[in-house]
C-alpha cells in the first residue's frame, strides 16, 4: 500500500512512486495516540536512488529523539521533510497533527529549526536580530505558550550576553552556532528540530546546551528531534535513539536497550594476586557475587563493561552497509520480547 502525495504536490522526477518496493505496514491509522510526530512509510527518491525507503517512527510530547546515521543516510532529508522544507516522494507525515506540506503560518510558528548552516546576517547585531525574528511569533502567542521568548533571557541561556550588541560578522564559528540555536528557540516552539546543533561548540558551551535541551523537554514539554555524529552526546540527551541506514530505521530504543541488543553479554574484568582476568557473562551480577564468594578480598580492580552505544552503532551500520541486516530492523520492543 502506498501513501503517494504526488497527486497534490510537486514530486521529484515526475513522482515515480510505482517503482517503490511494498511499504511496511504500521498498526492503526496515522495521527492517533496523541503523538507529536508520526512518520509512516516515508520515501524519498532522487532520480533512480531511494534515499529514504520506508521510514517509520513516532515521537511523544516532551520526548527527545536523536537520529543517528552515516553521512548520506538521509538524516537531513528526513528532518527537512518534517519541517516542510522538502516535498517527499511518498508516505505519510504528521507534525502536530498537520501534514508539513500543507502547514500554515500558525503551524510554522509552533516549530523551531536549527539548520546545519544558517544564512549569514553579518551586519545585524545579536540582540537586534533576535528581536526582529521574535516579532514574527508575537501574533501566535497563547497564555500557555507566550511568544516570543524574552530576548535577553534567551541570549543569556545560550551564553552570548557579553556579545549581545556585537555584529554577527565579528562572532566566532562556535558563537554563531549558539546564535543559530537561539534563533530556533526564540518562538518558544512545541517541536524543535536541531541538525548537528553543537558543531563548533567548546566543551563548556556543549555542556550548557545539553542542560538547555533537558530543560526544554522537562519544563516546557518541547519535543526535540536532533541529529549528531557525537555518540556521547546522543547517549546523554536521548530518550530514544533512531539509527538510519540503507534508507530505513534499523534500530529504535534507548541507549541502554540498544547496547543490550548489540550484545546480551557483559564483560567482567578483575585482578587477583597480581593476575588480570576477563570473563564474558550474560548475568554479570550473579557472576560477581560468586566471584567474591569464592575469592573474597583477593579480588581487586573489578569492572563490568557492557557494549557501548558506539559498539552498537558501528555494528548495525556495518551490518547494513555490507548487505547483512539480519533482524536489525526490528524495534527494541520487538527485540526484547
Amino acid at each position: 500500500m502506498y501513501y503517494a502525495v504526488c497527486d497534490a504536490l510537486e514530486c521529484d522526477v515526475g513522482g515515480r512512486v510505482s517503482a517503490f518496493k511494498p511499504a511496511q505496514e504500521l498498526s492503526g491509522p496515522i495521527g492517533e495516540d496523541g503523538n507529536v510526530l508520526q512518520v509512516r512509510d516515508l520515501r524519498m527518491r532522487y532520480g533512480s536512488v531511494d534515499v529514504l525507503d520506508g521510514v517509520n517512527f513516532t515521537a511523544r510530547r516532551g520526548e527527545v529523539l536523536v537520529l543517528l546515521g552515516p553521512n548520506g543516510a538521509g538524516k537531513t532529508t528526513t528532518i527537512e521533510i518534517l519541517e516542510g522544507f522538502r516535498m517527499r516522494s511518498a508516505g505519510e507525515v504528521l507534525v502536530l497533527g498537520v501534514d508539513p506540506a500543507r502547514g500554515n503560518e500558525r503551524w510554522r510558528a509552533s516549530l523551531g529549526i536549527v539548520l546545519q548552516s544558517w544564512r549569514d546576517h553579518g551586519k545585524w547585531k545579536v540582540r537586534d536580530l533576535l528581536v526582529h525574528f521574535g516579532r514574527y511569533y508575537a501574533p501566535y502567542s497563547t497564555p500557555a505558550r507566550p511568544r516570543p521568548r524574552n530576548v535577553d533571557e534567551l541570549i543569556a541561556t545560550v551564553g552570548l550576553t557579553a556579545l549581545a550588541d556585537h555584529r554577527i560578522a565579528t562572532l566566532s564559528g562556535g558563537q554563531r552556532r549558539r546564535l543559530d540555536v537561539a534563533i530556533g528557540m526564540v518562538g518558544r516552539p512545541e517541536v524543535l528540530f536541531l541538525d548537528e546543533p553543537t558543531a563548533g561548540f567548546d566543551p563548556e558551551a556543549r555542556r550548557g546546551f545539553h542542560d538547555l535541551v533537558h530543560r526544554l523537554s522537562d519544563l516546557e514539554d518541547t519535543t526535540i528531534l536532533l541529529t549528531t555524529h557525537d555518540l556521547d552526546e546522543a547517549e546523554k540527551l536521548a530518550d530514544r535513539i533512531l539509527i538510519l541506514a540503507d534508507g530505513r530505521i534499523v534500530a529504535d530504543g534507548s541507549a541502554d536497550q540498544l547496547a543490550r541488543r548489540a550484545s546480551a553479554q557483559s564483560e567482567v574484568r578483575w585482578s587477583r594476586n597480581g593476575e588480570h582476568f576477563v570473563h564474558p557473562t550474560s548475568d554479570a551480577p550473579t557472576f560477581v557475587r560468586e566471584l567474591f564468594a569464592q575469592h573474597g578480598d583477593a579480588i581487586t580492580d573489578i569492572e563490568v563493561r557492557r557494549a557501548t552505544l558506539e559498539d552498537t552503532y558501528m555494528a548495525m551500520v556495518h551490518r547494513h552497509e555490507t548487505g547483512h541486516p539480519g533482524r536489525a530492523a526490528l524495534t527494541l520492543v520487538e527485540a526484547d520480547r
